[in-house]
């Protein structure tokens, strides 16, 4: 099984940046062929999607934020990236990355993105 890890989540001022790391371990492979989901939980709100990035590095956006970040990978590192720019109140929300294998849904812990304004 493949197990991912967000990071680079924190406490930041409005109009600032933050690039945040989703990496995997465990069966690589499976990281590798398969597109990497982005989603945000705000308190009290459900858990959206923000960007994915397929195993080729296309990406489309979610309309909220699109121009305002830029999704990668890196198979070789097994690492998907959401760097986020201009960063306002309303991103403050918990961010996960997932993928969608044969087996099912696999998602991260979250890491926490705090905007003060």
């Amino acid at each position: 099984q493949v197990q991912l890890v967000e990071s680079g989540g924190g406490v930041v001022q409005s109009g600032q940046s933050l690039t945040l790391s989703c990496t995997a371990s465990g069966r690589i492979s499976t990281f590798t062929i398969n597109t990497v989901s982005w989603y945000r939980q705000a308190p009290g709100k459900q858990r959206d999607l923000v960007a994915q990035v397929t195993y080729d590095g296309r990406a489309p956006y979610a309309d909220a934020v699109a121009g305002r970040l830029t999704v990668s990978r890196s198979n070789s590192e097994s690492t998907a990236w959401l760097a986020m720019t201009n960063l306002q109140p309303s991103d403050t929300a918990v961010y996960y990355c997932a993928i969608r294998t044969g087996q099912g849904d696999v998602w991260g812990t979250g890491t926490q993105v705090t905007v003060s304004s």
